[in-house]
């Protein structure tokens, strides 16, 4: 009934580009706002009530077990196993990504003032300026680059990163069973035949999907009898359909969250475990980023990018101007990204490393956290606390900043071929054997060092935020 208008929803995938591109300010600070406020509107699905309930009575129950927090509890049995290690590694992070957010900050402020806007910069200007930045600083248009990323192109370019480092095949099966019509599903097998699993994949939003993206498992690899139970692997996206004229077309955000995904997915279907409660990424969260973070360099490399970027109507292979491009804008805005993700790892824990109950409402709680390590104005935590729900609802209480942690592991792990060869064979095959096929039957410590040959170093992850040079 809105004849000649557009709808926007909450979705991350309407809210996002909708930021990013909308010339209109006060539309852009009414559709954030809300999406911000998400169950802290005061009403039937108020959330404000629920998070202080859980975060108290999580607090309780380590107390209970003998712990003095939730954290305590939880981050025993991970790599980074106590908070002070955590809080540890996220200051080493902040002070970089933070001046590096200011002067992105104040690029934006300049071009505000251009504009004729005086005000402080806001969240729901940042992605409209640093889009604009992008293209001023790096002839950078997401829309120039959408065409090389056909959803099919980019999947077809997984299966061969895939199969160059272990061999791989992928057949689409048409006669199996699945939940939706949007969903396709691929039989997985080894280079000689032999049958690994089955992998869905569903990836355009609906009314009844959450947004974000994830890999689940519907069976997980185990032995019985002696013989392997293949594993039924899913990964879920939330892309933008197909148009009538035109595929899908994702950004370069969005094919580094497939590469991303279908890692965790190599580390459920390559699993090779007896017992099912071991397998595949039943592994420290802190650890279990590794597989798919990995996956994601290898979206970027001008060596990988040939292989798959391809214009969806011409087959154009991507133009080394635009790698180059891409290249040199890696690092941009990395300091907000950081920032934000950041935010949101001190603000799990700072609710997690409570040693009583939390008596006081979270609106304050939040800001008062926020307050303590910095954070502009300009940016919030990449989720607040009433639509957290990682840490509330999605298994990674005390453990947000496993993203992060992984980053260091994935950073220093991809080093491991560099500096042999992207598709190193020797390599590869350490990092299966050692890492994708162990599931969570050795100490994550033990079995990362057996890969590496040692501890891991954070440098590489610096080196690849731009944030090595600041100190």
């Amino acid at each position: 009934g809105k004849d000649g208008k557009w709808l926007f929803t909450l979705h991350n995938a309407s809210v996002m580009p909708f930021l990013q591109y909308a010339d209109n300010r006060e539309l852009r600070k009414k559709i954030w706002m809300a999406y911000q406020n998400r169950g802290n509107n005061g009403n039937k699905i108020d959330n404000r009530t629920n998070v202080v309930h859980m975060a108290s009575l999580r607090s309780e129950k380590a107390r209970l077990l003998g712990y003095a927090s939730h954290a305590h509890y939880v981050l025993e049995e991970r790599m980074a196993k106590t908070p002070e290690n955590v809080y540890n590694l996220l200051d080493q992070l902040w002070k970089p990504a933070l001046e590096k957010a200011k002067a992105e900050e104040a690029d934006i402020k300049k071009m505000m003032v251009a504009d004729g806007i005086k005000d402080e910069v806001q969240p729901y200007d940042w992605r409209y300026y640093t889009e604009k930045i992008r293209k001023e600083r790096y002839s950078l248009d997401e829309q120039e680059i959408k065409p090389y990323f056909s959803l099919e192109n980019v999947r077809n370019g997984i299966f061969e990163v895939t199969k160059n480092l272990y061999g791989l095949q992928f057949k689409e099966l048409k006669d199996v069973p699945k939940y939706h019509e949007d969903v396709t599903v691929w039989e997985v097998s080894e280079k000689d035949g032999r049958h690994v699993g089955l992998l869905y994949m569903d990836f355009f939003p609906r009314a009844s999907k959450r947004g974000g993206a994830w890999m689940t498992s519907y069976r997980k690899e185990k032995m019985t009898e002696g013989k392997r139970v293949a594993p039924i692997i899913s990964i879920v996206c939330n892309f933008s359909k197909p148009t009538a004229g035109n595929p899908a077309l994702l950004t370069f955000d969005e094919t580094t969250t497939f590469f991303h995904e279908f890692g965790h997915a190599l580390h459920g279907l390559l699993s090779n475990v007896t017992y099912e409660s071991l397998s595949g990424t039943s592994v420290p969260t802190d650890f279990v980023e590794l597989p798919s973070q990995i996956m994601e360099n290898w979206a970027a490399e001008p060596e990988v990018l040939k292989m798959y970027a391809k214009h969806y109507k011409t087959g154009e292979v991507i133009p080394d101007a635009l790698i180059q491009k891409l290249q040199e804008s890696a690092t941009f805005d990395q300091g907000f990204a950081t920032v934000e993700y950041l935010a949101a790892s001190y603000l799990d824990l700072n609710y997690h490393s409570l040693t009583g109950a939390l008596t006081q409402n979270i609106v304050p709680f939040e800001e008062a956290a926020m307050k303590k390590i910095g954070l502009p104005s300009s940016i919030i935590p990449r989720y607040r606390s009433t639509y957290y729900t990682h840490i509330f609802s999605g298994g990674y209480s005390a453990g947000y900043y496993s993203y992060i942690w992984s980053g260091v592991l994935d950073t220093d792990a991809f080093d491991a071929f560099k500096q042999k060869s992207l598709f190193d064979a020797a390599t590869a095959k350490s990092f299966r054997i050692n890492i994708l096929e162990k599931g969570g039957t050795a100490d994550a410590d033990v079995m990362y060092r057996t890969f590496r040959g040692a501890g891991p170093s954070i440098q590489p992850l610096l080196r690849k935020r731009g944030l090595e040079a600041i100190k």
